[in-house]
């Protein structure tokens, strides 16, 4: 059994690391809007971006936990602990408490 602690994502990595990269330039260019006064429209339709890069980012974290340490057993605690977590954790990206 392969280290818990290990994020099942390891394979998709440096595509996450990527698109990563590229939500934080889409903050930092939102900041720099600010700085700039720029129009409240297009500072709100660069958020909106920024938020959909990391929903990739975080589906992709979630698509890789679910086939590696959900259903691969590689996660702690029992099948159904593991499947708990999942929802909580799916919860939280849905914007509710879990």
């Amino acid at each position: 059994m392969e280290d818990t602690a290990t994020g099942g994502y390891a394979a998709t990595k440096d595509e996450l690391l990527a698109r990563l990269s590229r939500a934080e330039g889409q903050v930092r260019g939102v900041a720099r809007m600010v700085e700039e006064d720029r129009y409240c429209i297009d500072v709100l339709t660069q958020i909106a971006a920024a938020r959909a890069a990391l929903d990739r980012v975080a589906l992709g974290v979630l698509d890789e936990h679910v086939r590696h340490c959900v259903v691969g057993g590689h996660g702690p605690g029992t099948e159904e602990e593991r499947i708990a977590e999942l929802m909580a954790a799916v919860g939280r990206l849905a914007g509710r408490r879990a």
